[in-house]
């Protein structure tokens, strides 16, 4: 390889490696309740905490349990790393599922579930 072409064969790796740590993806770090985790029927509020700050817009999860989706009020907190979602009353007993969709100001959004269980 000739000088120049090792030149600009450095220059673009240094490109890319800065770029990188631009095309981060949100992950869940810890979900109240947390993941398989058993809970009052009385909880009030379902938090889902990511490594990377949210948008806002892009950024929500939606609550089930078979055969039936449950109302939740998502928002994204002050500090744009956590989505919280408020129940309007209490769950009945049975086994529940979160469905998240992450996005970060990037552009790119991720997706995932949390399950728990009310007694």
């Amino acid at each position: 390889m000739n000088p120049r072409s090792l030149a600009s064969a450095i220059a673009a790796a240094s490109l890319l490696a800065t770029a990188a740590p631009a095309l981060a993806h949100a992950k869940l770090v810890k979900s109240d309740p947390a993941a398989n985790a058993t809970v009052h029927p009385d909880l009030k509020t379902i938090t889902l905490t990511f490594d990377d700050p949210l948008v806002a817009a892009f950024s929500k999860f939606t609550l089930a349990m078979p055969g039936m989706a449950m109302p939740v009020k998502t928002a994204v907190s002050a500090d744009s790393k956590r989505i919280v979602g408020t129940l309007p009353k209490p769950l009945m007993k049975g086994t529940y599922t979160v469905a998240w969709t992450a996005a970060t100001k990037d552009g790119h959004k991720t997706t995932g579930t949390v399950k728990f269980k009310v007694a």
